[in-house]
């Protein structure tokens, strides 16, 4: 599995200087927290999920959430775990009688409503879920964090492989101001217990954005929403900070243009698209990396806006490679911004991270190579 596997071997050439490895659900960790990039949300109602993934209908896909939470109805619990079931089983069948590679696989991942809901579904599963990568963790707040990793943790013991956790925070307790840091502080201090379980941490803006019944327009960004912007602006500060080393995710954007819209809407596809593209370089630019979306059409807008562009990675090389004490500021190879060694060299770090998952497009090229390619979404 690798992101833009759908381009032909022309296509690449001509759009990638460095093409993006392959990677599986048993890579190193690290490139599994930044690998997950656009995450998918699809219901666990859903009964296609396998078919879909068996015939690559979303070419795009490489990771994504099968949802036991908001994306189903409060009656509908039974009916949702019964159906990822045998969603995971048809996969495991495909899978092991030749099919489909198992790396071919997306990155899956399962949101439950409580941490008592894993051991049930581990133990529905059995061996299918080995074809998991984790678990998402809901409302996580202090009260509820240990007994989500324990259970995880104990789960893993029981089948002898690692699933990860991710942690959504979306509880009033982060986003309201006078509990706020006590929590967020508190919440560190757990992922530090379990950090080897920690695949990244995801902020649920929705949930916030309902409690004080706001919902922002598809023309604006979550960082127009100030009561949001100054959450995120604190969990990035407490979670965030390059001895954590956290990846952390961008919020949900939750517009997308459908057949009916297109006939109803007095926005177009390209309106949802540049609101998107604006949000996730702000993610970017504030130290969020990953998103959760829920419209396959999102994929490859946002995988696109993740390859880090030729000047990135040259500027990063640089700084890699002079880090050895015998320069502190050099000039950049554009002749258009000094780089300073220690200052940079975590960010270059991460640059490199993501050119080795996303690749490094030609100097002459941007996201823009990636979304003319029409035919191939």
């Amino acid at each position: 599995m690798r992101y833009f596997q759908y381009l032909t071997n022309e296509e690449r050439q001509g759009i990638f200087h460095v093409s993006p490895v392959s990677f599986t659900k048993n890579s190193e960790k690290e490139i599994l927290a930044h690998g997950i990039g656009p995450l998918l949300y699809m219901p666990g109602t859903r009964n296609q999920i396998a078919d879909e993934i068996i015939s690559t209908k979303h070419r795009s896909l490489v990771s994504m959430v099968i949802c036991l939470e908001d994306a189903i109805g409060d009656n509908q619990v039974a009916e949702a775990e019964s159906t990822l079931v045998a969603q995971m089983n048809q996969l495991a069948l495909v899978t092991n009688n030749g099919r489909v590679a198992e790396d071919d696989i997306p990155l899956i991942f399962v949101r439950v409503r409580e941490p008592v809901q894993i051991k049930r579904i581990v133990n529905l599963l059995g061996e299918s879920s080995f074809f998991l990568t984790g678990f998402v963790f809901p409302k996580f707040t202090v009260s509820n964090a240990e007994e989500y990793f324990q259970t995880l943790q104990e789960c893993n013991k029981t089948l002898g492989i690692r699933l990860y956790g991710m942690p959504i925070l979306e509880s009033p307790e982060i986003i309201y101001k006078e509990t706020r840091l006590g929590a967020l502080v508190e919440i560190r201090r757990i992922l530090e217990k379990y950090r080897e379980l920690v695949l990244n941490v995801r902020i649920g803006a929705t949930d916030f954005s309902s409690l004080f019944g706001l919902r922002r327009s598809h023309n604006v960004t979550i960082y127009d929403i100030s009561v949001i912007r100054d959450c995120i602006v604190d969990v990035v500060n407490i979670l965030g900070r390059r001895e954590s080393g956290y990846v952390i995710s961008g919020p949900v954007w939750e517009y997308f243009n459908g057949q009916k819209g297109k006939a109803l809407s007095t926005y177009s596809q390209m309106d949802y698209e540049e609101g998107l593209i604006r949000e996730v370089l702000l993610d970017k630019e504030n130290g969020l990396f990953g998103k959760t979306i829920i419209h396959p059409t999102h994929l490859k807008v946002v995988q696109s806006l993740y390859v880090t562009s030729y000047e990135e990675y040259m500027d990063a090389q640089t700084i890699i490679s002079n880090a050895n004490g015998d320069l502190g500021v050099i000039k950049s190879d554009y002749e258009n911004k000094m780089n300073e060694i220690k200052p940079h060299l975590s960010w270059a770090r991460k640059i490199l991270t993501r050119a080795r998952i996303y690749g490094v497009y030609h100097a002459q090229n941007s996201y823009r190579n990636i979304l003319i390619e029409k035919a191939h979404v």
